[in-house]
Formats: structure tokens, sequence, C-alpha cells
């Protein structure tokens, strides 16, 4: 029997990317009351065409939900650095997680977890019957990769994506997947607002750990390293530390939920009529093709 395909969709990513990608050109498919649904439409167009593209069998969509998670209680700058939504976005959050219900996906988020957090959690689940392949835009999966997760960075436009396996990642990178959250507590990451060890960047960070595998290693054998490295690294050894539980991916939440409660919908007609009814033109001539 063909095992179950699980596409895990990080929602925000596409969220963002779809609403900044129009707003840049001022296409914001309002309303007839002025509400923008562009992020949602895009977002919705974006889930469709992978589901298209990857056939997946079951889909998933994970969300953040607010600013304030676990890691901002370990450290006040995670994220911190990040601007406030824009105004024209604040009512797409909500709106698309129901879209995402009125197209038959499933939305999981919890307050103060991150949805990486459940789509590392979702990739041990049913780790050994189902393959998974991770949508997103976010680098820091890279360490849930294994042969039986995939992860599609999205490029450019809805058809684009830059496809990782475990097997790519090991000839590229010459660790292990799991080992790339010890590279990015060396480097830190700009976009999440911690910084790693100054002055140690990505390529100096992925040595390192080539050579002695996490960065409790590297403490060890830190008399080994030219002195110029060690002041860095002693320097800053307790943002290093704290760096690594922040870069580290949950995967062990509990999820309450069955494989056939995440199974791919079939669609009627009628969804093209609800979608015209919200106003969802772009979605509902979508629809419609796929029914012609």
């Amino acid at each position: 029997m063909e095992k179950p395909h699980i596409m895990l969709i990080d929602g925000m990513a596409l969220l963002f990317r779809s609403y900044f990608a129009t707003a840049g050109v001022g296409q914001f498919f309002r309303t007839e009351s002025g509400l923008a649904t562009n992020g949602v439409q895009g977002f919705a167009r974006h889930v469709l065409t992978a589901k298209s593209l990857m056939k997946p069998s079951h889909i998933a969509v994970c969300w953040d939900m607010g600013s304030h998670t676990f890691r901002t209680e370990m450290f006040d700058g995670y994220k911190a650095n990040r601007p406030e939504p824009p105004e024209d976005m604040l009512h797409q959050f909500d709106q698309a997680r129901e879209v995402s219900e009125l197209l038959g996906w499933k939305n999981y988020g919890e307050k103060g977890i991150e949805a990486d957090d459940f789509i590392g959690s979702f990739t041990k689940k049913w780790p050994d019957e189902a393959d998974y392949t991770i949508i997103t835009g976010d680098k820091d999966m890279l360490q849930l990769l294994n042969p039986s997760v995939k992860i599609a960075f999205i490029k450019k436009g809805f058809h684009v994506y830059d496809l990782y396996t475990d097997q790519r990642y090991r000839e590229e990178y010459e660790i292990l997947p799991k080992q790339f959250a010890d590279v990015k507590a060396f480097m830190g990451d700009p976009s999440d607002g911690y910084p790693g060890v100054k002055g140690i960047g990505p390529k100096t960070a992925l040595q390192l750990i080539q050579r002695y595998g996490s960065v409790e290693g590297v403490l060890e054998h830190i008399e080994e390293l030219k002195p110029a490295q060690r002041r860095k690294i002693e320097e800053d050894r307790d943002m290093l530390a704290l760096s690594k539980k922040l870069a580290v991916i949950k995967d062990d939440l509990q999820l309450d939920v069955a494989l056939e409660e995440i199974a791919v919908p079939d669609y009627s007609s009628d969804l093209v009529r609800i979608c015209d009814e919200r106003e969802f033109r772009l979605l509902a001539r979508l629809l419609e093709k796929s029914f012609t």
C-alpha cells in the first residue's frame, strides 16, 4: 500500500509573501466594504498550486498565533526587530484561517508556540508510516529533513520551488540536518533577532560544526581554535547557548489528530458560489477552472 503523503504548510510564510508581492504593485483585491483580500487569496492559491504540483494525500496548515512565544520568554529580543504588519493585513490573519477551513484544510496553531514547532511535531507523528513535504520560506526547517521529509522552499511566483531532500542537504552541508541548529547557534539569525557569536558568519559556523559536530563539541575543543575565534566564542558563550535553544525546532508536541482528519478533501462546485459570495473572486475563478 502506498504511504500517505502529508503536505505541511507554513501558513504565515505564504500569507506574508502573498500580501507583499501584491501590495508592492498596489493590488489589494478589496471587497465592496474596502477590506483587502490579497494575502488571503494568494495564500489559498499557493496551497492549491502546491497541491496540484506535489499531489499530497493529506494537508495540514500550521500558524503562528501571536508574537509572544516560549522563545520570547527565553530572550526578549527574539523577533523583536520585525516591523508591525500593515493595517491592511491585520484582518487577513483570521480570514486566512477561515478560508483554509472553507477549503477543507485543517488549521493548527496555539498561543505561545510557533508554526515551526507544529510542523516539526507533525513530522514525528507518523515517522515511518508517511512521507512529508513542508512548504515554507524558512531555512530553519532544514533541521527537520530526513529520508521521509522533503522541504519545498518558496522561490518565485506560485510554481517555482527549491526542493531539498535529506540527500541533497547532506551533500551540500556535509553535516546531519539536526546539526543545522548548531550552525545557527554560532551564526545567529538576523530575521529572528538573535546574534549568535559576534564575528562568526555562516561559513565559519558550518566549518566548526563539520569539524566538531555540535556547540558542545566546539566548546570541548576550544583550545584547538585560533586565538581570535576562541576569544569571540568565550566572550559570547552565554549567547551561544541561548541561540542554540532558540534555533532548535520542537518536535514533541502532543498532536491530537487522526490521519483521516487531514485527508485532502473533494471539492464541489458549491465552493465557487461561496467564494464569490464572500468576494474572493480570484479564488472563485481558480476553483472554477478545476471543475472545467
